[in-house]
């Protein structure tokens, strides 16, 4: 059965998409602990990060890297966090998140509730960085 993430990466379920390339790609987070939030995967559909092939795996954080700095250059942040977590969504995925101060990367707070024209700022502030 198909990941959530694997109907993303398939357009059965919409997305706001920050970049894409043969194999992976990266979009802001449906659930965001802060605006910016943003998840990238390959889109192999493999469900723990270290299962990946050597090279992959390289190229996985490489993009993730390149996604990183265009979050840093568009949302306004002392760092980008990295988490990987793996256990909501059985699809590997790297978490980027905008961080101010510790508490923006804990997983306990209460998720943001963003507009589609919130995220859809976002997502062109990020894209156009």
């Amino acid at each position: 059965m198909s990941s959530i993430f694997t109907k993303i990466i398939n357009g059965e379920i919409p997305s706001y998409k920050i970049a894409e390339d043969d194999h992976f790609i990266a979009f802001l987070d449906a659930m965001p602990l802060v605006k910016g939030h943003t998840l990238v995967i390959p889109k192999k559909e493999v469900d723990l990060i270290f299962d990946l092939e050597s090279e992959e795996y390289k190229n996985l954080w490489g993009f993730a890297q390149q996604v990183a700095k265009k979050i840093k250059n568009a949302v306004p942040c002392v760092r980008v966090g990295v988490a990987v977590v793996g256990l909501e969504v059985p699809h590997a995925h790297i978490h980027l998140i905008p961080l101010n101060k510790m508490e923006d990367m804990n997983f306990r707070n209460e998720r943001l509730k963003l507009t589609d024209e919130e995220y859809k700022e976002i997502q062109n502030s990020i894209i156009n960085s």
